[in-house]
């Protein structure tokens, strides 16, 4: 049985109706494996997006080829200043994300991502 994306449809504010594909199978993945913060044993694991100019705006998540695992706290820690949080931990998210990228069991997001704009793609595919 293959899983095919749910479609999340943004709430209208009179500029347009965008849908954005939210692959599961991927994010259950990445969810399956352990916090990427060195020597983090916390659960539970959330899915966190990584972000950049090129893949995200206001109110708009990146493909989900984006994401890695963080457990809740580092995940929130992030949020709150994403070159500091992988500075600290040294950590590069675009490599670890590269990684579940090309390890995902779902080959539906691969391609989506594949269609992605180049300068979308590009940090991700320089860090792979």
């Amino acid at each position: 049985m293959m899983l095919r994306p749910t479609r999340l449809k943004r709430p209208k504010m009179g500029v347009r109706d965008v849908v954005r594909l939210v692959w599961t199978k991927h994010q259950a993945f990445v969810r399956r494996h352990a916090c990427s913060v060195p020597g983090c044993t916390n659960r539970p694991i959330e899915f966190a997006h990584v972000r950049n100019a090129a893949n995200s705006g206001a109110s708009i998540k990146p493909h989900d080829a984006f994401g890695i695992p963080l457990c809740s706290g580092h995940h929130e820690e992030a949020h709150r200043g994403e070159k500091t949080f992988c500075r600290k931990y040294g950590i590069d998210p675009y490599k670890i994300a590269a990684w579940f990228l090309r390890n995902s069991p779902d080959l539906a997001m691969r391609e989506s991502f594949a269609e992605l704009p180049a300068h979308v793609k590009r940090r991700l595919l320089e860090a792979a």
